[in-house]
């Protein structure tokens, strides 16, 4: 229970470093937040797989949406900003700790993702200075129902993405 406490505290701090900070300083707390993590909570052995899989496909899935139009960044790189890397990072980090009861029934995870996907992207949207070109609801609309389908797919990845050492 005192894991789960800390790993969604250690979430929340690295998700408003990076989303109030940007590309700046303040990234060093939310990779902080990411290193107490695999210190304290887990190990890169346990989940570094995971980890690096979950940037890779949230990396891709965001700078899709961006090519589309779908959010605009204040940067001109065709990817995202390093910011929104991290925050999928640490989303990882959630997936095997204190989000693991939304695995299971998958509609816990679809549902979770259709509401708290388009929240979170709403919330580091305004905070973060990130625009929705095609209007904050049918981006919103759009982001729930993606997110009611990659969540769930996180938490197969979660599930399957084998850890290098089993402790």
């Amino acid at each position: 229970m005192l894991e789960r406490l800390a790993n969604a505290l250690l979430f929340q701090l690295g998700w408003f470093a990076c989303v109030m900070g940007g590309n700046s300083l303040w990234l060093l707390v939310a990779l902080a937040a990411l290193v107490i993590h695999l210190l304290w909570i887990s190990s890169w052995g346990r989940e570094g797989r995971l980890i690096l899989s979950v940037v890779v496909l949230g990396t891709a899935v965001d700078s899709f949406l961006r090519w589309l139009g779908v959010f605009e960044f204040k940067d001109l790189s065709p990817l995202i900003p390093l910011w929104l890397m991290l925050l999928w990072a640490l989303l990882a980090t959630t997936l095997r700790h204190c989000l693991r009861w939304s695995a299971s029934p998958m509609w816990r995870a679809s549902l979770l993702g259709a509401v708290g996907g388009p929240l979170s992207y709403y919330a580091g949207g305004q905070l973060a200075g990130v625009r929705f070109p095609f209007g904050v609801l049918p981006t919103l609309i759009g982001i729930g129902l993606l997110w009611a389908l990659l969540f769930p797919l996180l938490h197969v990845m979660a599930a399957r993405v084998k850890p290098v050492v089993d402790d």
